[in-house]
Parts: C-alpha cells; sequence; structure tokens
C-alpha cells in the first residue's frame, strides 16, 4: 500500500469517525445554548447567582413530565385535545404534522410506526425496507393479501413505496433498531448470517 492510499484511506477512516462524533455534540451544545439561555435569567432572578446546566436538568424534567402526562389516561386526553387546537393553526400544522408522523414511523413501540425489516428481491439484488402496512387487494378473484414497504434510497428519512404480494417478501430476524442501524451504517451493521421467513412461511438463510 503506498503513502497516498494509505493517507487517503486513514482520512475516510476518521471522516465517518469524526463527523458524526461532532455533530452529536454540536446538537447537543446547540440544544444547551438555547434552553439555558432561555431558563437562565429565570433561575438567575430566583435565585440570586447563575448555574450552568439548569438550562438541561429543566429540558429532562419537562421531558419526563410531558412522557408521565402521556402515559396517564387523563393527560393523554389532554395531550391530544391541546394537540387538535394546535393543528387547527395552519403554519404549525404544516410544520409539526409530517415532523410526527416522521418520529411516530421509527418508533417501534407505536401501531403506527415500522412493524419490521423486509427483505424485497429485485432485478438488481436484494433491497432492505420497512413493512408499514398490510392489507388486500381484491381484483376479481378474491382477496389478495398485499404488503407496503417502506425502502429507503438516499437517506433513512427519504424513499420509495413498494407494494408487493406478502408471499414474495421476505421477513428477516432483524429487529426495526437494527435495521435503522444498517441504514445509519450504509449496511456495515448487517449481520453476516441472516434467517428470514417468506410470506409463505418458507425458511430461508442468506450469507453476508
Amino acid at each position: 500500500m503506498s503513502v497516498m492510499q494509505w493517507l487517503r484511506r486513514g482520512f475516510i477512516a476518521g471522516f465517518f469517525v469524526t463527523v458524526p462524533l461532532f455533530i452529536t455534540v454540536a446538537a447537543f451544545v446547540w440544544l444547551f445554548r438555547i434552553v439555558d439561555g432561555l431558563t437562565s435569567p429565570l433561575y438567575q432572578d430566583a435565585l440570586g447567582r447563575h448555574i450552568p446546566g439548569l438550562g438541561i436538568l429543566t429540558t429532562a424534567l419537562g421531558v419526563m413530565l410531558v412522557g408521565a402526562l402521556a402515559t396517564n389516561v387523563i393527560g393523554k386526553r389532554v395531550l391530544q385535545r391541546g394537540e387538535s387546537y394546535l393543528l387547527r393553526v395552519p403554519v404549525f400544522r404544516t410544520i409539526y404534522a409530517p415532523v410526527k408522523q416522521l418520529v411516530v414511523a421509527f418508533s417501534p413501540d407505536n401501531e403506527f410506526g415500522f412493524k419490521r425489516v423486509v427483505l424485497l428481491e429485485q432485478k438488481q439484488g436484494y433491497a432492505l425496507g420497512f413493512l408499514t402496512k398490510e392489507f388486500t387487494v381484491d381484483r376479481g378473484k378474491g382477496p389478495e393479501p398485499l404488503v407496503a414497504v417502506y425502502v429507503p434510497t438516499n437517506h433513512l428519512y427519504l424513499g420509495d413505496i413498494v407494494i408487493c404480494e406478502r408471499d414474495k417478501a421476505t421477513f428477516p430476524d432483524i429487529s426495526v433498531e437494527e435495521g435503522i442501524r444498517i441504514f445509519l451504517t450504509g449496511g456495515m451493521a448487517m449481520p453476516s448470517r441472516v434467517r428470514g421467513w417468506r410470506g409463505d412461511d418458507r425458511v430461508q438463510d442468506f450469507r453476508v
């Protein structure tokens, strides 16, 4: 291996390690500055001095409080009622609704989120995606079971919707969280051996 190849390989490897770390740290710093900047004057007036970090503590407590309300029957109704009022605002609805749908889609605990990881066989090879809906279509020969699969293309948040017959889809033993990790790592997190079940209950083994 030449010096230039070694430098190029080292730079690329360092780039893909450093950039996600930098973005994560920058996001935390940005969030801290915003929340701390909003709450610091209030705490300073109440306590008489500036205490760094209270903004982050306030954010964590606020998220926990909302979570506690969301898991409570009465609190859930209150949040739903407040959300319905906010969704009547045109600008807020345009921004909030798509963002919420996107976040919910990546939540495996939600009934409207991604259900399972799906492996589809296409002309250029196999495509990995997420099951979003199972439904039936009647074209005069009785109900045919179909599946809607979201296949990310360029980024995890951009992709195509593929509709296919259920018996042509393979469901590998990969969880939704593992599937998301596979896309975020460009396939590097893909296990070396995967066992999948076809929609017709046949078992398939895949080796990478």
